[in-house]
């Protein structure tokens, strides 16, 4: 069983570090800020979050594993915040690049 749980947090952590890595690609390439910061906010969350599920199995105790979602939560409301802060301030502003 350990053999699994070593697995799927291999296998998590590389998918969590691929959408980390698609997030940036998109934060270059995309052609104005709206766009850039969709890609970015939704790839960083999904990436985050899987890096959070394949480390869950590995974690020593419970009280580890509630830390490492609250701090998941504690990014994915911090991320949301300030990308609608961005996005309004662009909008207000008039600027699309």
């Amino acid at each position: 069983m350990s053999l699994i749980l070593h697995w799927w947090t291999v296998v998590a952590v590389v998918a969590g570090a691929f959408f980390f890595l698609a997030g940036t690609v998109g934060l270059l390439r995309f052609p104005d800020s709206f766009t850039r910061l969709h890609a970015l906010t939704k790839a960083d969350n999904l990436g985050l979050g899987l890096v959070v599920l394949g480390l869950l199995p590995q974690v020593d105790n419970v009280s580890a594993g509630l830390k490492l979602v609250c701090i998941w939560l504690l990014v994915l409301l911090s991320g949301a915040t300030a990308s609608q802060l961005i996005a309004r301030s662009l909008r207000r502003d008039g600027s699309r690049s």
